[in-house]
């Protein structure tokens, strides 16, 4: 870890999750030194990017498949082979921390970024909490946790109880004899369900569309596809893990053999206790979570104007359209373990034909 911000460098990766690193990592192989070459900024005050502020009960057994970073074996670590009696925030945040040291990545925390502009030599401003930093190809790899998107429903304003995104949750000792509805169709929703059952006094699951547990693994590769397409166009990214179906592991279909993981569809309105469907079912609820996932964190990008009239940024392996000096790294098909780390190298290889047209037309 540092908290040295240089002025000037060449490449700025914003964020030091599993997309930054892997960029960074990349980078470096190809022979960018860390800390001069390429700087790495983190909001996060530890390694582990968004993982270490997951709630402690997560273990690496029962989240998302969580891939390892390229270069990790070199360190004689996987997370395939981690204590999975351990928090998965724990074991992700010491793995990351170690990876960054054994390959000397330099990454600057904590940091935040708050705009990036362009500069009329063709360069890039990166404001920051720590000062400005200017670089010719600027990396965007901040990810979605800080960024929980909220569906907006008839009567929320007048709710009684709490309302809690993912990022909020903490503890179902936090839910010990509410009430709980769970809002989503995701393994966040699912895990919050069996977590609370026998916690909270009753749980019910909605969801926007019927879940379905699979085995399917075409299903990812087509989700896969949904996004890129999305990305290409410009368009609002599609969830991947929507239309990837739920694990059909033994735990989770025990879960809904018993009753617990038995989705109903959206409610119509909340109400100050409750939620009601449009044919008048009532459920009492002390509390909603909402686990209704993410939109990419790209505020800080607005001074550049990258979106398009869809309402998204149109990107294309990792390189907007717009601007080809700008990557958005873990965007789009990337924003999953499915395809986060194989698109560290696309976009360090393009990271250096873009140096290297900078070169070109300075000299």
């Amino acid at each position: 870890m540092s908290t040295a911000l240089p002025h000037d460098t060449r490449v700025v990766i914003i964020g030091a999750g599993q997309a930054g690193l892997s960029v960074a990592f990349h980078l470096r192989r190809l022979g960018l030194v860390p800390a001069r070459d390429v700087v790495v900024l983190d909001r996060g005050p530890l390694a582990g990017g968004a993982w270490q502020f997951r709630w402690e009960s997560l273990r690496l057994d029962t989240a998302h498949k969580v891939d390892d970073l390229p270069g990790m074996s070199e360190l004689g670590l996987s997370f395939s082979t981690a204590d999975q009696s351990l928090p998965a925030r724990d074991v992700v945040s010491d793995y990351y921390e170690r990876y960054e040291r054994h390959f000397g990545l330099g990454v600057v925390r904590p940091v935040e970024v708050t705009g990036v502009a362009k500069l009329s030599d063709g360069r890039y401003e990166v404001q920051t909490s720590l000062g400005p930093v200017r670089a010719e190809v600027v990396v965007n790899a901040s990810g979605t946790w800080a960024r929980p998107f909220l569906p907006t429903y008839p009567g929320a304003d007048t709710f009684a109880g709490s309302q809690l995104s993912t990022p909020d949750y903490r503890a179902a000792a936090d839910l010990a004899g509410l009430d709980v509805v769970v809002v989503g169709g995701g393994t966040s929703a699912v895990g919050f369900l069996l977590e609370l059952e026998g916690v909270a006094a009753s749980t019910t699951w909605v969801t926007r569309r019927p879940v379905e547990f699979t085995m399917d693994e075409h299903s990812k590769v087509a989700a896969v596809e949904r996004a890129d397409a999305a990305a290409r166009a410009g368009l609002p990214i599609p969830s991947v893990s929507s239309g990837t179906g739920l694990p059909a592991s033994p735990r989770n279909i025990a879960a809904r053999e018993r009753g617990v993981l038995v989705d109903r569809p959206m409610f119509s309105s909340i109400e100050s206790d409750g939620v009601r469907w449009s044919d008048g079912t009532f459920q009492h609820a002390d509390a909603i979570i909402w686990a209704t996932g993410f939109r990419a964190e790209l505020a800080h990008l607005a001074p550049l104007h990258l979106r398009e009239s869809g309402g998204g940024v149109a990107v294309e392996r990792g390189r907007s359209l717009r601007d080809p000096s700008i990557f958005l790294a873990g965007f789009g098909p990337q924003a999953s373990t499915i395809g986060a780390n194989r698109a560290g190298r696309v976009v360090a290889t393009q990271v250096l034909d873009a140096l290297a047209a900078t070169d070109a037309a300075t000299a």
